[in-house]
């Protein structure tokens, strides 16, 4: 959906496209909350109307904040959205983890503990915000006629959805795979490939891929893939390590984590005001440090690192994430002119999901084979389970430390991209003083 994002956010009303994806979501969230145990593919339906809805809100944010604000503020205005983007995955899975063991009352409401209530909770949530925007929310994004077509939203839909669903299934299956992994990701980057094609050669593009021709905006996309790629090196292992080598719950460990993701949702809306006065390049060059500085005792880690340790380092290193999402994210929409800030959005965020996804294939992959290679032998669990019990923890963490190191690479190369980027603000694809100085000669 997000690449059918900027077809949907230039051709239908702010209000009515919000509205509607917002009843969607509850729809979505109301048929898996009644789904029957027995019927998985009716819960499979659920989670699917819930990513089209989400797939349409996210850059729709994004794309109205950009025509709501002034430019020069845009900074502080993203740092503020971001918070709740940060906040929203960092509480999810503790809250989710506390909601499925324990029952509680809420005014006259005992909600019973179980998967159903992960569901429930968000539901009465998305249901008040969907009659609030029904007599809040206003049209803020200008529209345009847009013909929609279909050979376009196709070719999109096959070709990303082949490739994400073939590297997805790399965790599983492994690389060599071909019915699962290599046949759908090889179509889905050939389809991708006519995809792009097709829109370099129509005069009114489904998604404007030629915003790519900006070099500030290439370059900044490029960094934002690196920061989500860096980040999921860590966000993916770290849970795995502090459940199977520390022996936490679910709960438990998102616990350990939740300080880390806390401060990254104060970093975000100081990082955004900050930008506003110097622009993204000093500040994705230091995030990026942090971030890699912030990684690297990540590799060390072992059976007996404390657990407040682990807390103290993940915080760390998400400062550096702070500093670079939001920034980063409000730089790429200042990048392009106004009127394609749908299409910018749309392709970074496509970029971003493309990076994710790829990320969590290669480091699962990685990790796996690692601790394939170094688990101890079957026999030696008969002949002395306290030895094999210490080789197999130890091959777990080898798995670990090689996933985290790639990372700490992804991390690394983070650094000299954003060093490669324009200093300065930038606003509707113009350096800030490059614009003073034409509003002085007016």
């Amino acid at each position: 959906m997000v690449p059918i994002s900027a077809y949907l956010a230039t051709k239908f009303p702010t209000r009515w496209l919000y509205v509607t994806a917002y009843a969607i979501l509850f729809l979505g969230m109301f048929v898996a909350y009644s789904a029957p145990t027995s019927s998985w593919w009716i819960f499979l339906a659920g989670r699917i109307l819930q990513a089209i809805a989400v797939g349409i809100t996210m850059p729709l944010m994004q794309v109205a904040l950009v025509n709501m604000f002034p430019a020069k503020q845009m900074g502080a205005i993203m740092g503020v959205a971001g918070v709740v983007l940060v906040l929203a995955p960092a509480l999810g899975p503790t809250f989710a983890g506390w909601l499925i063991t324990h029952d509680f009352n809420l005014i006259f409401w005992t909600f019973d503990a179980g998967w159903r209530t992960i569901f429930l909770i968000p539901m009465i949530v998305v249901g008040i915000v969907f009659l609030v925007s029904i007599f809040a929310m206003r049209d803020v994004i200008p529209n345009r006629p847009m013909k929609l077509d279909f050979l376009s939203v196709i070719l999109s839909v096959a070709g990303f959805g082949a490739f994400l669903w073939g590297f997805t299934n790399v965790a599983t299956d492994g690389w060599g795979k071909f019915n699962t992994v290599i046949a759908p990701i090889v179509g889905g980057l050939i389809i991708i490939l006519l995809f792009g094609l097709r829109q370099l050669k129509m005069d009114d593009p489904f998604l404007d891929i030629r915003v790519f021709k900006i070099r500030q905006f290439t370059l900044v996309t490029l960094a934002l893939a690196l920061s989500t790629m860096a980040m999921m090196g860590v966000e993916m292992m770290l849970p795995l390590y502090l459940q199977d080598v520390h022996g936490l719950s679910a709960f438990n460990s998102g616990l350990v984590l939740l300080p880390g993701s806390l401060m990254m949702a104060v970093v975000a809306p100081l990082a955004g005001g900050v930008y506003d006065r110097i622009g993204s390049k000093r500040l994705a060059v230091i995030g990026f440090l942090v971030l890699a500085l912030g990684t690297v005792p990540f590799m060390f880690f072992t059976a007996t690192t404390p657990d407040h340790f682990v807390t103290l380092l993940y915080g760390l290193r998400m400062v550096g994430v702070g500093m670079v999402m939001m920034p980063l994210t409000t730089s790429a929409m200042n990048a392009v002119p106004v009127n394609e800030v749908a299409q910018a959005t749309a392709s970074n965020n496509t970029a971003r999901q493309v990076a994710s996804s790829v990320v969590v294939a290669l480091l699962s992959s990685v990790a796996q084979n690692v601790i394939t290679i170094n688990m101890p032998a079957s026999s030696l669990k008969a002949a002395n389970p306290l030895q094999f019990a210490n080789k197999a923890i130890e091959g777990m963490l080898q798995g670990y430390h090689a996933s985290l190191a790639i990372g700490l690479v992804f991390a690394i190369i983070g650094i000299f991209v954003a060093l490669s980027l324009k200093s300065g603000r930038m606003i509707a694809g113009l350096p800030v003083e490059e614009q003073e100085v034409k509003g002085e000669n007016k």
